[in-house]
């Protein structure tokens, strides 16, 4: 199934210019600027040459949001939100061509691309309530004919590193939100990544001009690791939204609070769902299959771990086998097919590397792995979805491998199972499948899941825009999206107003002149 890409580049707008994307100092490079070459892990072909920034444009970037953020801010923010309001409608426009993009440039499933567009559609929908909503509290003062309140105000530009595995959708969870606190957004998507992020800011930056709003209240800079060090390192920018590894996400959180700003952490899930006696089994099989394998095992909410109990055990995992054996492994905008490629060919060594660890620390493989070779996977990045039976306290089961590995894990008890579902450095998500109401309790309550997300009888894998998302441990504490996940991209100040004739303290204090 041949892509027609530059189809696709046409109808979002995208048009070639001497071979590279001639993205402008506001998306990208200048003229002079170096350029990175963007492939497709779909069928290896090489989709554009994109230019990318240096410190100079960095600079020209910066200092362009700043002068927007000025003017934004004075804008109420019900009006902010009608911008995004009229974004979440472009978004609707282009659905079909970004959601294409998203499969192709990134590998995962047609269904998943037009999702993920669907997620961004959904949280312009939230933030444009939401800009009716910023509500502080109202205090009662000691001191008699006072008022005491609380109020929020925007903090300034806000830094978005975003990963390939969601090239669109993060950024727009924290864009839409930060925009209509009156912030102004820079953007750094992965260098794997650059034209889906390109559509986004060529779609965003029509909205702005179609309203007479500075085109620096959305930015996007293309870069390698360079430029996300600039900005971690740069105290113009209050706030960094990060979303990537656990040792990235270290990286950053030690360069933002250096400079005490600010830092939203995102980073690794090894997330588990526990398989009750109690489970029906046959709505357990789906959401493990499609945890494990959606977006070939590339999700930070992706199940690297099944902790099956011992009753159960023999046959649930027949089922397991059964299940992958029927998975359809190809072309991702073949809508046919269940499993797409990994990124990269970096990602194919990894998970190599940790298919061999697993084995040397006794891991034994009920379903083998390996590369697909063959005329439909010419890239090099197709893999098989493989399963293994192995201790939680192998290093590699520790550890995150972005790709298609399932771990199983045999337990006795339900404080066992929590235990074991809790023995790993990262807490993002998790699940337990069960009809036993004390068991789902248990597993929700301060004795069960230490994870940010914690879900009955659905899987560990996706979430909706509306609860606040994130994780604990070296997930990084940050929160994403819905509830009251605004008030990271705001700073609270409290005020009082003595209206009265006289200046009392508070505490009682008497200071008379």
């Amino acid at each position: 199934m041949k892509t027609d890409i530059q189809s696709i580049l046409n109808k979002l707008g995208i048009e070639p210019s001497n071979a590279a994307f001639s993205t402008g100092s506001d998306w990208g490079g200048n003229s002079n600027s170096e350029t990175i070459d963007g492939f497709s892990p779909v069928d290896g072909r090489k989709i554009a040459m994109v230019k990318v920034a240096n410190q100079s444009d960095y600079n020209s970037v910066i200092e362009k949001a700043q002068e927007a953020f000025i003017f934004w801010k004075t804008v109420p923010s019900p009006k902010r939100g009608e911008i995004v309001r009229q974004f979440g409608d472009a978004l609707r426009q282009n659905k079909e061509a970004l959601g294409t993009l998203v499969s192709y440039e990134m590998g995962k499933s047609l269904q998943e691309g037009f999702g993920e567009v669907q997620e961004m559609i959904d949280i312009c929908d939230f933030a444009v309530g939401l800009s009716r909503q910023l509500y502080g509290l109202t205090m009662h003062s000691e001191r008699p004919s006072h008022r005491m309140y609380e109020q929020w105000h925007p903090l300034g530009i806000v830094g978005i590193i975003s990963a390939f595995n969601f090239p669109v959708a993060v950024w727009s969870w924290n864009a839409a939100l930060a925009l209509i606190c009156g912030n102004v957004c820079v953007w750094k998507p992965s260098e794997k990544t650059p034209l889906t992020a390109i559509a986004c800011q060529k779609i965003i930056a029509g909205v702005l001009l179609a309203n007479d709003i500075p085109e620096g209240v959305s930015n996007l800079i293309i870069g390698d690791r360079s430029i996300g060090e600039l900005m971690t390192n740069d105290g113009r920018v209050p706030l960094i939204s990060a979303t990537g590894s656990t040792k990235m996400g270290k990286a950053v959180g030690a360069a933002v609070g250096a400079r005490l700003g600010k830092s939203l952490l995102e980073l690794g899930g090894n997330n588990a769902i526990i398989i009750s006696e109690h489970a029906d089994l046959d709505m357990s099989l789906i959401g493990a299959v499609f945890g494990a394998v959606g977006t070939a095992g590339q999700r930070c909410t992706s199940t690297r771990r099944l902790i099956i109990h011992e009753n159960i055990y023999d046959l649930f995992t027949a089922k397991l086998i059964k299940a992958y054996a029927q998975l359809r492994i190809g072309d991702p905008l073949d809508q046919n097919n269940h499993v797409g490629p990994l990124i990269d060919t970096d990602a194919v060594e990894a998970y190599l590397d940790s298919i061999e660890k697993c084995k040397n620390e006794g891991g034994k493989f009920l379903v083998e792995g390996g590369i697909l070779q063959g005329d439909a996977y010419t890239s090099g990045c197709y893999v098989k979805p493989c399963i293994a039976e192995v201790k939680n306290d192998f290093k590699i089961v520790q550890h995150e491998t972005f790709a298609p590995i399932l771990y199983l894990i045999k337990y006795k008890t339900l404080d066992e199972a929590i235990a074991l579902q809790n023995g790993v450095p990262q807490g993002l998500s998790s699940a337990i499948m069960t009809l036993n109401l004390r068991e789902a309790e248990q597993f929700l309550s301060n004795q069960g899941s230490d994870c940010g997300i914690a879900n009955v009888n659905i899987g560990t894998s996706g979430a909706e825009i509306g609860g606040a998302f994130g994780g604990e441990k070296e997930t990084g504490g940050g929160r994403e999206s819905g509830s009251d996940a605004w008030r990271v991209y705001m700073r609270r100040q409290t005020n009082t107003i003595n209206y009265s004739h006289t200046l009392p303290l508070a505490q009682g204090i008497k200071f008379d002149l």
